[in-house]
Parts: C-alpha cells; structure tokens; sequence
C-alpha cells in the first residue's frame, strides 16, 4: 500500500487505543499526529456517550470525528458540532420498556442524544451486582423510572446485564429483535471486568459500521481506503466495513480469526497496527 492509498483510520477506544489505565501511550500519540499530517482522517468508535468519550479524549487529543454511543451519534470535532445522531422513537422506547418491566429485569435506559448521558433506570425484584455497581460512575445522572412506567420520550439505548452465559442472551437477543423489528441488540463485555455480559439495544441503523460509512459518504472517501481496529463484539460492524480490519490481542479468541490480528492495548496496538501502512 503507498501512502496516499489509506483516506480513513478508526479505532474504538477502550481496550483498543486506551491502555487499561485508560491513559494514551506515546506511541499511540505520535501516531495519531503523524496520520494528520499524511491527511488521513482519524476517527472515534466508542461505546462511550460524548461526554464520558471528552473525559479520555481532550482537546488536545487531534481526532478529527468522534462515533458515540455505538454509532448513535457523529461529532465533527473542527467544527464542535453534532452532524448526526439516530435515537430510537417513543413508541417503540415505551413498549421496549413494558416487555422489560413485566419481565421483571433490571435495566437502564439512557435518554435521547445528545444527552444520553442522563438515564433512567428500573430496579427489579432479584438483585443484580452488577447492575448496582454501575451506579458507581453514573449515579449523578440517574433517575428512577415514574411509577407509572410512562416515558414520553424518544431515547438512545436500553442496557440490561446478563450472567455471563451467550446460549440465554443469544435466545433474549432473537426474542427481542422478532418483537421489535426496528431495534438492533448488541453484546458488549462489561468494561467493569465483572464476567456479566451487557445487552445494549439501539435502533436497527445504529452501528459504529454505520457511523465510518456516514463519514465516508459525507467525504467521498471510498471504503476500500479504510482501517479499522476495536477489540470486543461491539466492534464487529466496524471491523466487517472498513477494508484492513485489526483485532488486538486482548480481544475474544472466537473473534481473533477473522480479522487481521494487533498486539494488545498495553502495547500500543493502534499504533503497531497503521504503522506499516504509512512508513
């Protein structure tokens, strides 16, 4: 590859271009300034919200995009502004929300972008470590449902946590998606290294994927000049679009043979992953 072949690089952060302190290497920096002098765009795919995502990446950090909460929403990061964002309608938010109630589980539920920081929240009757343990680092911005269950409101994503077992969510995951046709269920490894696996549940659009692909349609970037690196299932839309698609090796053994393999985030992945397609 030469180097005015690649237009594009986009990297989840945590587990991937984070290390686990969730500090930046030095590697990893140089890089990053070295794609935007080449004029390779350099993109965010994060589970993060926005605001969670500026509390790792300042401003001093020279991303030129930031995909939030999976692909919810695209922040131009020159222009400080948001350029797109997709929540799921009220309708489907509020019968979303009465299958999960009656069913008893606990959930969050995080309200339209851009301020799907905030959430509310239904405590179940079985208690759930996990679930209480989220609240650790988001209780500031959680409410409880009203009581009456009755939302009015569109909103970004549900999160329900499941024991680590992928036969029971894999079974919810297609319930779900034959009741509700318009959402996507996408799994995710806690971040809070607990073994509980999280279900996340967008609108059947949103994907990181599909976040690249409204920033290559918006730039006329083709995406056969793309790089893409991530490290757990919530990165595989991402990793199927772009055309050179790296997992590090920190990420899912069953996932590591279908993509190009990185070291892992403690070893400055993202950088030993591009580096041979710029030198």
């Amino acid at each position: 590859m030469n180097n005015h072949t690649l237009k594009l690089v986009a990297t989840d952060l945590d587990g991937t271009f984070l290390k686990n302190d969730k500090s930046i290497s030095k590697e990893n920096l140089e890089i990053l300034n070295s794609l935007g002098e080449k004029g390779i765009l350099r993109v965010v795919a994060t589970g993060r919200n926005l605001k969670k995502t500026m509390e790792v990446i300042s401003a001093e950090v020279p991303f030129d995009y930031i995909i939030f909460s999976s692909g919810s929403g695209v922040y131009d990061c020159l222009q400080k502004k948001l350029i797109y964002h997709q929540n799921l309608n009220q309708q489907v938010v509020q019968q979303i929300a009465d299958f999960l109630v009656g069913l008893d589980m606990n959930f969050h539920l995080f309200k339209p972008v851009p301020e799907n920081y905030n959430c509310w929240f239904h405590r179940g009757s079985t208690a759930c470590s996990e679930f209480e343990r989220y609240f650790d680092f988001h209780l500031s911005h959680s409410e409880p449902m009203p009581l009456d269950h009755k939302l009015g409101s569109e909103a970004c994503q549900f999160l329900v946590v499941f024991p680590d077992n992928p036969g029971s969510f894999n079974l919810f995951k297609n319930d779900l998606e034959n009741r509700f046709p318009d959402v996507k269920v996408v799994r995710t490894s806690s971040p809070l290294d607990t073994g509980f696996i999280w279900m996340e549940i967008f609108h059947q659009s949103v994907s990181k994927g599909n976040g690249v692909k409204f920033v290559c349609d918006a730039l006329q970037i083709d995406p056969a000049h793309t790089l893409g690196i991530g490290n757990d299932y919530n990165d595989l839309d991402l990793l199927e679009f772009t055309n050179y698609s790296y997992l590090v090796d920190n990420g899912p053994q069953e996932l590591k043979e279908r993509f190009l393999c990185a070291p892992s985030n403690e070893e400055s992945a993202f950088a030993k992953a591009i580096e041979r397609y710029i030198d």
